[in-house]
């Protein structure tokens, strides 16, 4: 039977939110990018694409898989009493609620002084399109998109997993995600090296992400916006029609949720790249990046709450 770690995510999700993410030295997703740029920088010397492809793969396995056994054993290893308390602080570096909504309202902050600047400047800290030009609205669209697609990556998904499968498959999970975000590009060096990493994230997030369309359905009359049936019709509509086969989702609830219009064509690296664009509202504003927080923040909670029931449930059940 499937233990649902209800209890344990809460806490770690209430650890997130009160003291943020750890320091880098000592963070368990930090030291995921160190191993993977090392192996990367030997496999991207691989001239040959089917070796290349080969390096990938074994990446794209043996990281997730070690991240697991290495924390199960961590864990049977720590003793009994210090044995929850060490899982919960491993679930929470999973967990980017906070830095999610800081860095998001540090960019709604800017954008009311009327630094526009300042605004593009911190926007290009977490989103990867070019800032450096962007108007006022569009600085907002990217902030709310990333608001959206994180909420599933690096909220909702190590919740889910968390739950299923403790600290061991939140980790396993963080890997497969530090994989996609550093190697899984379909662009040289790396379409070769990174083709399996990022079909695995493909597969890893497509249930977190439909939750995170269904949560924020759930929770979009209490985050000021629309009603549960506009924002399942908008994602239902729109949510298939990017590129990724999952982040689409997050972004068009977010926009049916909150009656905006987000998508449309973003510049990578100086190239114009087009993109669907998602939702039937208005174009967004600097105030609406505070209300894609909300929105990010009443989902995760409502997520805590279902696996608190849960856990309750199961507890009455055994009694």
């Amino acid at each position: 039977m499937i233990r649902v770690r209800g209890p344990s995510v809460a806490t770690a999700l209430l650890a997130d939110a009160i003291l943020g993410e750890p320091l880098e030295a000592a963070h368990p997703v930090v030291l995921m990018g160190h191993a993977i740029s090392a192996f990367e920088k030997r496999a991207l010397a691989l001239k040959d694409a089917g070796r290349a492809r080969l390096a990938g793969m074994l990446l794209a396995v043996a990281l997730p898989a070690l991240s697991f056994a290495l924390v199960r054993i961590a864990l049977r290893l720590a003793p009994p009493k210090l044995r929850w308390p060490f899982e919960v602080g491993l679930l929470s570096t999973t967990l980017s609620m906070r830095g999610l909504a800081q860095a998001a309202l540090v960019v709604e902050r800017e954008l009311d002084r009327g630094d526009l600047e300042a605004a593009r400047g911190r926007v290009g800290e977490f989103v990867g399109r070019d800032t450096a030009h962007l108007p006022p609205n569009e600085v907002a669209r990217a902030a709310i998109e990333s608001v959206a697609e994180n909420a599933s990556d690096g909220v909702v998904a190590p919740m889910l997993y968390g739950l299923l499968l403790g600290a061991p498959g939140a980790l396993a999970y963080k890997a497969i995600n530090t994989l996609d975000s550093m190697v899984g590009h379909p662009h040289p060096p790396y379409e070769h090296l990174g083709w399996a990493s990022a079909r695995l994230d493909d597969l890893a997030n497509f249930v977190p992400a439909r939750l995170t369309t269904l949560l924020a359905a759930a929770v979009s009359g209490f985050a000021g916006g629309s009603d549960a049936a506009t924002t399942l019709a908008v994602a239902s509509r729109y949510g298939l029609l990017t590129k990724s086969p999952n982040a689409g989702w997050a972004e068009a609830a977010f926009a049916g949720a909150l009656d905006l219009r987000l998508g449309g064509p973003n510049s990578y690296g100086g190239v114009l790249r087009e993109g669907p664009v998602l939702g039937i509202g208005r174009a967004p504003g600097a105030a609406d990046i505070r209300r894609a927080v909300c929105l990010m923040r009443l989902a995760c909670l409502s997520l805590t709450g279902l696996a608190l029931a849960a856990a309750l449930s199961r507890g009455r059940a055994d009694g």
